[in-house]
């Protein structure tokens, strides 16, 4: 009917009632529920399909102030964590999570699940290659480092790709073992004296335990 400011007073009514901001130019789907709505902001061009949830705090906001399509579209069944923001004429396919305080700038695929800032993809491996694992913690442990425990339930992109180094590192020890065994087998001796020792890689302090006061406070 062309009365946008009567669909702009609605919105200003509904914000000091609830504490959620929808633009009226906002397009919504079905069954669409936002739990514990203080603060959400959804912006003018924001769409949002069926069956999506959205959380205290979430922005559906823009990065610029240019004509058109501005703020991110949600397809159906999206779940936006509390406090995440999601910026841009962007697309977050069907089924995607975004984790809490996840700040996303990018197209999601579907399925996806995206944390941290900026956000990061991150997918559980359905069934998990056992002999890998293993592998991987032979090579963690002369390393001293060992990742697992972030990647068990909940992978992090960074612990993952630290997991393939040391899957790339334990091929390439196999492959010189290979190589020095062939090469001692024609007669050549190789000096591995030189070679520095894959024990634990512990930072220890120069001062002993035993020497070290604990931090006075003055006043006490």
């Amino acid at each position: 009917m062309g009365l946008k400011w009567l669909a702009r007073l609605f919105s200003h009514i509904a914000r000091w009632l609830t504490g959620i901001e929808i633009h009226p130019g906002a397009k919504i789907g079905h069954r669409f529920f936002i739990d514990h709505g203080m603060g959400v902001v959804i912006g003018e061009t924001a769409e949002i399909g069926d069956d999506c949830t959205l959380y205290h705090g979430v922005t559906l906001g823009g990065t610029s102030w240019q004509k058109g399509k501005r703020h991110p579209t949600l397809l159906d069944n999206v779940v936006v964590g509390a406090g995440a923001k999601v910026l841009g004429p962007i697309t977050v396919s069907s089924g995607v999570r975004i984790g809490s305080n996840a700040v996303i700038t990018k197209d999601v695929p579907e399925g996806g699940t995206v944390v941290g800032v900026p956000g990061r993809l991150v997918r559980k491996q359905e069934k998990p290659d056992r002999e890998a694992q293993q592998k991987r913690h032979a090579t963690a442990e002369k390393l001293g480092f060992d990742a697992y425990g972030a990647t068990r339930d909940a992978p992090d992109p960074v612990a993952t790709a630290i997991n393939r180094m040391l899957d790339h590192i334990h091929v390439m020890d196999e492959k010189m073992e290979t190589m020095c065994g062939a090469i001692k087998h024609l007669g050549i001796e190789i000096d591995t004296s030189n070679l520095p020792d894959l024990g634990p890689c512990e930072i220890h302090s120069a001062e002993k335990e035993q020497d070290i006061e604990p931090e006075k406070i003055e006043g006490e």
